[in-house]
């Protein structure tokens, strides 16, 4: 070959390269240039944080709301640069809201590497998690089960952000005493340790408050036929009664007790704040309270949130989104105050929780590791929606 076709070459070559080095001059100098597309982010590694929700079973509605919300958070963390620097990854793990999945569900999480974990929906399914995650040494925080029983049995690895069943009993009364007037009542749970705590605590402070408990019945999960139960309670004539479990077989209940004549007040407890309570149960759920957690459309700060949820998922975010999202939140807060991803430097913070301003309110995390300060809330269902009573 010519040296005039080597020559050639090398100039085509050194056009190339020019006009290559012009445009990523360009697109440096012009950052906004690729609207609407993230800046890409050079973290140093990653952080796995565990997803502890049901998200198969009766509560599965519930759980993957959780997960979005969870979700959500994560990747509003790591569009503002991660944790320390490294990029969040979840990973979730299915409970079913029962007790035997949500042991290997938790046995699975450590395996996989995870440094903490947020989540814990139902008590019952909670409750035999916690020394899984504290004989690891993982930290956790839990946003919806608020059994008094997490408190006695907690091995001090874990907080509770959501109101507790003291503080659930305190609204309830508040309810009974204060609104309705009641003085005879009647109380159904489940036997797990969510609804069966609720219902123990709710008769011990009615009773010491000098009124009466004339029904104290459980249930078994998944029961369709409520009619000698309904008969029972009639018998006993409660001025209201109270169920303390979920909205799948309370929907059930409060029907047939309609059906069947009761015609006193009906409440229940905050497993039961799904709107799904209201499909099952139709016309029959007119006028029930509901002792609740704070749900989102409620809250004035939780507004841009409910707006980007709807966004991504095309849905409304259901009633415990805004707990999840701020226990990924407070979580990630938690391991940057304690400047590492170990263990006990983790559990250290978090239990030092104080004034954490989430979207569904103030964080204080008190001595027994759990939120200080109530935050229930009462909803009275009306036309097929939840209203708050203020």
């Amino acid at each position: 070959m010519s040296k005039k076709y080597f020559g050639l070459v090398a100039l085509v070559l050194l056009l190339s390269l020019t006009l290559f080095g012009c445009g990523g001059q360009q697109a440096e100098e012009q950052p906004g240039g690729n609207e609407g597309q993230a800046e890409e982010i050079n973290y140093d590694g990653e952080i796995k944080i565990g997803l502890m929700i049901p998200l198969t079973g009766s509560e599965a509605t519930y759980g993957k709301d959780m997960e979005n919300a969870m979700k959500m958070a994560a990747d509003e963390i790591n569009a503002e640069g991660g944790i320390l620097g490294k990029k969040l990854v979840t990973i979730s793990g299915d409970t079913a809201a029962d007790p035997q999945q949500s042991t290997s569900a938790a046995t699975k999480l450590v395996s996989s590497g995870v440094v903490s974990v947020v989540g814990g929906y139902s008590s019952g399914a909670t409750l035999p998690t916690l020394n899984v995650f504290a004989d690891a040494n993982i930290p956790q925080v839990i946003p919806v089960a608020n059994s008094t029983k997490i408190i006695d049995e907690n091995p001090g690895n874990a907080i509770q952000i959501n109101g507790t069943g003291f503080h659930q009993a305190e609204k309830a009364l508040e309810l009974f005493e204060g609104i309705w007037d009641v003085e005879k009542l009647a109380i159904v749970h489940q036997g797990d340790g969510y609804s069966e705590d609720l219902a123990k605590l709710t008769k011990e402070a009615w009773e010491e408050a000098g009124h009466e408990v004339v029904a104290f019945e459980v249930i078994n999960k998944g029961e369709q036929d409520f009619s000698s139960l309904v008969t029972s309670i009639k018998s006993k004539n409660p001025d209201a009664v109270y169920w303390t479990a979920y909205y799948a077989d309370g929907a059930l209940l409060i029907k047939q007790l309609r059906q069947g004549g009761f015609q006193g007040e009906i409440a229940v407890g905050d497993g039961s704040n799904s709107p799904k309570l209201m499909e099952i149960a139709g016309n029959a759920a007119e006028g029930v309270v509901c002792t609740s957690n704070p749900m989102v459309e409620y809250l004035p700060a939780a507004k841009e949130f409910m707006e980007n949820y709807k966004a991504n998922y095309n849905q409304d975010p259901g009633p415990y989104s805004s707990l999840a999202y701020d226990g990924m939140h407070l979580m990630k807060d938690a391991i940057e105050r304690a400047g590492s991803t170990d263990g006990d430097a983790i559990i250290k913070a978090l239990k030092e929780t104080e004034g954490f301003q989430g979207i569904s309110g103030e964080t204080t995390i008190a001595d027994n590791n759990a939120l200080a300060n109530s935050n229930f809330v009462l909803l009275e269902a009306k036309g097929g929606q939840w209203k708050l009573i203020e």
